[in-house]
């Protein structure tokens, strides 16, 4: 997988707004400063695809970008603390909104920081997926932050906080580009599994 030119589409604000890509669509989910935007620009070889800031709370909106191959979708951050109740509901609204059309979405990159324990939110979004059987793969942020020792030791309680196999987290750092060609691999693998035609299901016997 080579990403050569990622470029920003829309913002959408409501479910009216949402796009139908007619290609693979790839979405990015996690809480708020769990660093999606860094994550986004990591991908894209591009320091300000995605907007960055040190303020939590900043994407209030989905925001697509187009990766070539693949659609992807920047999901709003959960679990901010300093905004109002309504502000929240919003926000959970709009994700609601955004997975109820699951068949217009091919997998889902959920981001969690790699130095802490699943917070509530993240298991709720991880029980979320497995309920609705979205794919999924687990990003675990800000490996720099750690030793290599500590990285592996980290992923391995971050697996178990989720109850997943170590296999489907792949911790990654946007400042040393660590984890950078694991999850262009799995890129590969999603879209992969997207192009092949759909299983039909045989009819049962009378």
């Amino acid at each position: 997988m080579i990403i050569k030119n990622a470029t920003f589409i829309t913002s959408a604000a409501t479910s009216s707004q949402f796009i139908d890509p007619q290609k693979p669509m790839i979405a990015v989910c996690g809480k708020s400063n769990v660093g999606k935007s860094s994550f986004i620009n990591m991908l894209a070889n591009q320091k300000h695809l995605a907007k960055t800031s040190s303020a939590p709370g900043r994407t209030r909106l989905v925001n697509y970008f187009d990766f070539g191959e693949f659609v992807l979708a920047d999901l709003p951050g959960y679990g901010y603390a300093e905004v109002s109740k309504a502000e929240k509901e919003k926000w959970a609204k709009t994700l609601d909104s955004f997975f109820a059309d699951r068949e217009k979405l091919t997998h889902v990159f959920a981001l969690a920081d790699i130095r802490h324990e699943p917070t509530a939110d993240d298991k709720k979004m991880i029980e979320f997926l497995n309920y609705h059987r979205i794919p999924f793969t687990v990003i675990a942020t800000k490996s720099d932050k750690l030793s290599r020792m500590r990285v592996k030791e980290h992923a391995k309680q971050v697996a178990a906080g989720f109850k997943l196999g170590v296999d489907n987290v792949i911790p990654v750092s946007a400042q040393t580009r660590a984890g950078k060609e694991d999850v262009l691999d799995r890129i590969d693998q999603i879209l992969s599994i997207a192009a092949l035609p759909p299983v039909e299901e045989e009819p049962e016997e009378e």
